[in-house]
């Protein structure tokens, strides 16, 4: 069943098939227009001659006769020619001087032409209604001469449209039988193209439905250039849901895994204080169980923090400048008191200032979690220094293939680049060896060893979002922990 669509949706052929056939059928609209002037044109002009022959016919058959009057001799045959193409009549008249009428139609309405008027000219033709019929009158001056003198005449013949309308409306029938035929094979010819046209979309749209709703792989079929963007948002939007996806199921396993040991010891801290016997006993598995709870309130903490992380690499992540030799040296201040209370001397050495590629935010966090973990996990030690260094491709390729838990990376990139150098070291016993692999990955810790939580690991994880490197090793000079985290620099000059 699909889902209810918000808006109402719409053909796309039909669309398209609209946008043509309207503004087609509107020009078609005006061809005709201009064929139906351009058709009574034509069929005037070609009856306009047949009146016009059929006048000078009577007009050489007027002359004087022997009283000195104007008399004529109809030739019936040149009206038989007006009246043989269709049930059109004709009617005629001939005046003389001072409009006097001579033969014909009397009531036959002619332009009036007053004796001044009438004088050899072209012929004049006009539209007008006689015995409620439309007629067209073709007129004619001339002069009729006995030798002794010469009489102006006019001869005006008029006949009935039938035929005239006729040739019109078969004209403008024949073009609008074109321009539909124009039409509809343009809109056939739209239908099919647009059906072909959208071939690829429905291939597409059967490939997505194939999938299952946990396929987010790119899409990869051809499709016309016009979709081509719309394909690439699409991939776009699923590489990234498939991103945060893939970090919502990292945190969530990491969250069950590592908060199930501190749950499970407060628990077993408190099934034992309800079985103790004495106030000693319970005093000390409620003091286990508080260290215990301790431990998942710094866990929680810690999860909120790779949630970040996770939340930052399933987005576009923006790189900025960051000042890491001042961002160390105000971290460690932070941190003073509460490591002078677990007995350190907590202290900052190095450079100034040495800008690096990362996120503030991030780097701070980072800083905090790399301090905290050695006060937690420094016991027996009392000093903790931090320090902040450049150094270059070669002395940071060393480091990375000597430390068992640093990434896998050629040593010929790595050499050509600068680096800054973040270390945080201790005095304190250290990581056993057989600890070190597993130190910066997400796992629980033992009942009865300190492990390393998620301190570590958070480490990493921040330090490969902007292509650095995590190096935890013993101290060779002293007994203890170091762990180096390299950043690349920003070169001299970008720096200002």
């Amino acid at each position: 069943m699909k889902p209810p669509a918000s808006h109402a949706s719409y053909s796309l052929r039909t669309r398209l098939l609209l946008w043509l056939l309207m503004p087609l059928g509107l020009i078609s609209l005006l061809s005709l227009l201009d064929s139906y002037f351009s058709a009574r044109q034509t069929a005037n002009d070609a009856a306009d001659r047949v009146l016009a022959g059929s006048v000078l016919a009577i007009a050489e058959r007027v002359f004087v006769n022997s009283n000195g009057e104007l008399d004529v001799d109809i030739p019936y045959v040149a009206l038989d020619m007006l009246t043989s193409a269709a049930q059109d009549r004709v009617f005629y008249r001939i005046d003389g001087p001072d409009n006097r009428f001579v033969t014909g139609y009397r009531q036959l309405p002619v332009p009036d032409s007053p004796a001044r008027l009438l004088s050899l000219g072209p012929m004049q033709f006009h539209d007008s209604r006689y015995r409620l019929d439309d007629i067209r009158i073709a007129v004619h001056h001339s002069a009729a001469s006995s030798g002794l003198k010469s009489i102006p005449f006019r001869v005006s013949v008029a006949e009935t449209t039938v035929a005239r309308a006729r040739l019109t409306n078969e004209i403008l029938l024949r073009s609008a039988f074109r321009h539909l035929i124009l039409i509809l094979s343009a809109g056939i010819i739209v239908w099919f193209a647009v059906t072909w046209g959208l071939k690829p979309l429905e291939k597409l749209e059967q490939a997505i439905g194939r999938r299952s709703h946990d396929d987010l792989r790119p899409i990869e079929h051809t499709v016309p250039q016009e979709v081509n963007g719309l394909v690439q948002h699409i991939n776009a939007f699923m590489a990234g849901l498939a991103t945060a996806i893939a970090a919502l199921k990292h945190f969530t396993g990491n969250a069950s895994h590592q908060i199930r040991t501190p749950l499970t010891i407060i628990r077993t801290q408190i099934t034992v204080a309800q079985r103790a016997k004495t106030v000693e006993d319970m005093h000390d598995a409620l003091d286990a169980c508080n260290l215990a709870i301790g431990d998942a309130e710094r866990m929680i903490s810690q999860m909120m923090v790779l949630a970040r992380v996770d939340e930052k690499a399933s987005q576009e992540l923006r790189k900025a400048r960051v000042d890491l030799a001042h961002a160390a040296q105000q971290i460690t201040m932070s941190f003073v008191p509460t490591a002078s209370s677990a007995g350190f001397d907590l202290g900052y050495e190095g450079e100034d200032h040495l800008i690096c590629v990362g996120d503030p935010v991030l780097i701070g966090e980072l800083l905090k979690n790399l301090i905290d973990n050695a006060i937690k996990h420094a016991i027996g030690g009392d000093e903790i220094t931090v320090r902040v260094t450049a150094v270059d491709g070669a002395a940071m390729s060393a480091d990375a293939l000597k430390a068992e838990t640093s990434t896998d990376h050629s040593t010929h990139d790595l050499a050509a680049m600068r680096w800054a150098c973040l270390e945080v070291q201790d005095n304190g016993p250290g990581l056993p060896a057989d600890a070190l692999a597993s130190a910066t990955r997400f796992s629980t810790k033992s009942h009865s060893t300190k492990g390393t939580g998620l301190g570590l690991a958070i480490i990493k994880e921040i330090a490969a979002l902007f292509d650095g490197r995590m190096s935890l090793q013993p101290d060779e000079a002293v007994s203890g922990s170091l762990i180096r985290v390299y950043f690349p620099t920003i070169p001299l000059e970008d720096e200002t």
